[in-house]
């Protein structure tokens, strides 16, 4: 197709290819970087057209829509995102009027696709978007000082729109990467993960807003908050760091996609599944999968990101309340056997208030605990990690601290009552200590007990919905979902589980008669009839 890379002119390469080509095989790149730029330069050329890498570079999707009620967001951003390639093509690879070498493109692939300091990689993220919003008519506030390597400084501000625009362009750039294929939903149209909760968390961290009942007004249509790049740094690099990582992956992909023949690419679109639409129906959306995923690592990581893109699997569904019956019998009996990581949330409310125009405002909320291994029924806490995160209205992840080891408590009532001068409680719990829980759950599931987390020595402290105080704070559960994210392995381990105790079950409802022989030969009637009368006189049967 097109002509060779210089990889054939071995005996007159500069030191400059060399570094650049040690760098790409440093990373196992270098083959198919060859490939690509034999496929996207011209025939009879040793260099790539500016369009040919424009459109390799390009997203292929136009039609958006988005989980929440952002409708004038989803314009802006379908034009916003058309300029991608090109302004990835003009920040990141140098070009002549001839077209583009081939240790430019190694140059600007090595730069900006191999994993860099996230502050660094952050200010790529930050230019990248401040150039697509100029080509698409959004003014921004962002002022760049930047090397060719993303060192340097970044300042000014971006409003709430911006930023909304600007996780969904982190988020499609990762989706772009890990979905193989372009998968939409049954209309052709790519639903966007609400992000507010995101965007609560970021305002709320830069001190424009309180974590009060201010929260639930915020109107992100109006960029009348802006966040400074400085604070908003900070809250990526403690809340969702995994964002920083989205354009590398994205180029990689883009690349290793070119040099994929035809019929790979073909393949991979025949066999990407539309998305259902089912975002709407479980706590865990796809915004707050996503959420989770971005302060993780590991496989429980990918396998929220992934749901991210196409939603949960309805078989990792362990156990949703409103499906499999409240309380704490019914949430065991769906999920003893599970040993796996798994993701617990819990939807609740203190009470409904009124705002100044007498408009009733919701208080529900959502909060979460991610443990590493599955649910035991112990007197005693167990575990060996877990995350807490509130969830929304905003988010925010609680890492353990490290300092206790009080993760999680699970404990039922015994099957064989036996007196207990001091009976350990029965329900579910995380963080604290008993009598003392960060998070503790009734038996019926009606109510959950929120804590101030200086009771807690178990995970980082910070509140969990908006308006926490230092006092208790009880409040009625709507909703409890629970997800495992063990995998296939994890699932058949517990039905294996599940159908041997089923066995066991059955075997203990069944009485053999032909075990108890004869009842007139029987010690226990013999008995029987001493006690009746123990002063008859009995002649030995001889």
């Amino acid at each position: 197709m097109g002509a060779s890379s210089s990889s054939d002119h071995g005996p007159t390469q500069s030191p400059e290819q060399q570094e650049e080509e040690s760098l790409a095989a440093s990373t196992g790149s270098l083959p198919y970087l060859r490939t690509s730029f034999s496929k996207l330069s011209s025939p009879d050329s040793t260099t790539i057209p500016l369009s040919s890498l424009q459109e390799a570079l390009s997203i292929s999707i136009s039609n958006f829509k988005s989980e929440s009620e952002l409708l004038h967001v989803t314009e802006k951003f379908s034009e916003l995102l058309s300029h991608l390639g090109s302004c990835i093509t003009s920040l990141f690879f140098k070009t002549t009027n001839e077209g583009m070498t081939w240790v430019d493109f190694l140059r600007g692939f090595n730069r900006y696709s191999v994993t860099a300091p996230v502050s660094q990689s952050l200010n790529i993220h930050y230019q990248l978007f401040s150039e697509m919003c100029h080509e698409a008519g959004i003014d921004t506030k962002l002022e760049f000082d930047l090397g060719e390597d993303g060192t340097g400084k970044v300042t000014g501000s971006l409003g709430p729109t911006q930023l909304v625009m600007f996780l969904w362009m982190c988020w499609v750039l990762m989706y772009s990467a890990r979905v193989p294929g372009q998968l939409k939903d049954e209309k052709g149209i790519l639903v966007l993960p609400d992000v507010s909760h995101l965007c609560n968390s970021a305002l709320v961290s830069s001190g424009l807003v309180g974590d009060d009942g201010d929260i639930l007004k915020v109107d992100f249509s109006a960029d009348d908050k802006e966040i400074q790049v400085q604070k908003l740094q900070s809250w990526v690099l403690s809340t969702a760091v995994g964002i920083s990582h989205s354009l590398s992956q994205y180029m990689q992909q883009k690349i290793q996609s070119c040099a994929a023949s035809e019929e790979n690419a073909r393949e991979s679109a025949s066999s990407s599944d539309s998305i259902t639409e089912n975002y709407d129906t479980n706590l865990l959306t796809r915004g707050r999968a996503w959420a989770v995923s971005l302060s993780l690592r590991g496989a429980s990581r990918d396998q929220l990101m992934n749901a991210s893109f196409i939603g949960m699997d309805n078989d990792d569904l362990l156990y949703r309340s409103s499906l499999h019956g409240k309380g704490l019998s019914r949430f065991w009996s769906n999920v003893e056997g599970y040993n796996g990581p798994i993701l617990f949330l819990i939807s609740a409310s203190l009470s409904n208030s009124s705002d100044a125009d007498n408009r009733i405002i919701s208080n529900k909320w959502i909060i979460g605990v991610l443990t590493e291994q599955g649910f035991e029924n112990r007197d005693t806490y167990f575990g060996s990690s877990a995350y807490l995160f509130a969830i929304d209205p905003f988010f925010r992840a609680f890492p353990p601290s490290g300092k206790e080891k009080n993760y999680v408590y699970c404990h039922l009532h015994p099957t064989v009552r036996v007196y207990q001068a001091n009976p350990k409680p029965i329900g579910l719990a995380f963080g604290g200590s008993l009598g003392n829980e960060r998070i503790s759950l009734d038996e019926d599931f009606a109510k959950v007990v929120v804590r101030h987390h200086a009771v807690d020595k178990t995970y980082q402290p910070g509140p969990l919905f908006p308006s926490q105080g230092f006092l208790p704070s009880e409040a009625e559960i709507f909703e409890v979902e629970v997800w495992g994210l063990g995998g296939e392995s994890a699932k058949r381990q517990q039905d294996v589980f599940k159908k041997r105790e089923n066995i066991f079950t059955e075997q203990r409802r069944k009485v053999d008669l032909k075990t108890f022989g004869n009842w007139e030969d029987s010690p226990e009637k013999m008995m029987m009839d001493m006690v009746s009368d123990p002063n008859r006189v009995r002649r030995e049967d001889r």
